[in-house]
């Protein structure tokens, strides 16, 4: 280990990844990190030297690899059966298609930009309440039924739980955009702008089930789903404000233990 004065910057000119700005909340510290043939240059308070051993770096890859392929056959086998039988297959398209084109941009950027293990996860539990509200319609989910029966709801609430996810899982996904591309930098800023990026979300869907519903009339009702609640949109947008102002407080520290663990995992693109 080897001990460098104050203004000593490490040469970057053999760096995989030139400079990344890593938040180490592990080490409950700020951490400057640069990466270079199997070595991580920390500048720690001491400016020392620290090498990253490479098995963990292996672990770190492998961890993400197992998990996606777990998803990916969970996604495709819920996929199969939401496609056997729907109620209808006009209300099926509307419900499933924001889950085939999630999934079609995971898998294009892929290496560009792969994902941390919680936030793919979500992304297939929320895809998964998509698909099943597809196959019965969100008005007849037996799930939704047994709820009202044992909470005596006036409703089947099976809607709140899709809208609900519709708030929690783009925040994580805002969350780890905003913070991998150093987009902003301020906790309370990143946090107010993921929440206007949810709302914002919400209201484009609710737009979006609006004009479906006047274009094609009673054949959109199923995908408007209001089933005689006149505040059903607001209470929508509202549920989905809720999940999104919990998200990041519930799961931040977490995401932000992948997020480490996947940056080490980039910095060593032979170990794949």
């Amino acid at each position: 280990m080897r001990e460098f004065g104050r203004g000593f910057v490490p040469r970057q000119r053999h760096l995989k990844i030139s400079r990344e700005t890593l938040l180490c909340r592990s080490r409950g510290t700020n951490c400057d990190a640069f990466f270079s043939r199997g070595v991580r240059f920390a500048l720690t308070p001491r400016y020392l030297l620290k090498p990253l051993p490479r098995r963990r770096c292996k672990d770190a890859v492998h961890f993400p690899f197992v998990t996606n392929r777990i998803l990916l056959i969970l996604f495709f086998a819920v996929f199969v059966w939401s496609l056997i039988h729907p109620h209808d297959y006009f209300t099926w398209i509307l419900e499933v298609f924001p889950a085939i084109i999630g999934v079609a941009l995971i898998f294009a950027l892929r290496r560009r930009f792969p994902l941390t293990p919680l936030v793919l996860t979500l992304l297939t539990l929320h895809a998964i309440i998509l698909m099943v509200g597809g196959h019965y319609t969100y008005a007849e989910v037996p799930l939704g039924f047994w709820m009202k029966s044992a909470f005596h709801f006036t409703r089947n609430h099976y809607d709140r739980i899709g809208h609900f996810a519709q708030g929690f899982v783009p925040a994580m996904v805002a969350r780890e955009v905003l913070i991998r591309r150093d987009v902003v930098r301020t906790r309370g800023w990143r946090y107010f702008i993921i929440v206007s990026i949810c709302l914002a979300i919400s209201a484009a869907y609710e737009l979006l089930e609006w004009r479906v519903s006047v274009a094609t009339g009673s054949a959109g009702d199923a995908f408007l789903g209001t089933q005689g609640d006149v505040w059903d949109t607001q209470e929508d947008m509202a549920t989905a404000l809720v999940a999104a102002l919990l998200a990041p407080v519930a799961l931040g520290w977490l995401h932000d233990r992948q997020l480490a663990r996947l940056q080490h995992g980039l910095a060593f693109p032979g170990n794949r």
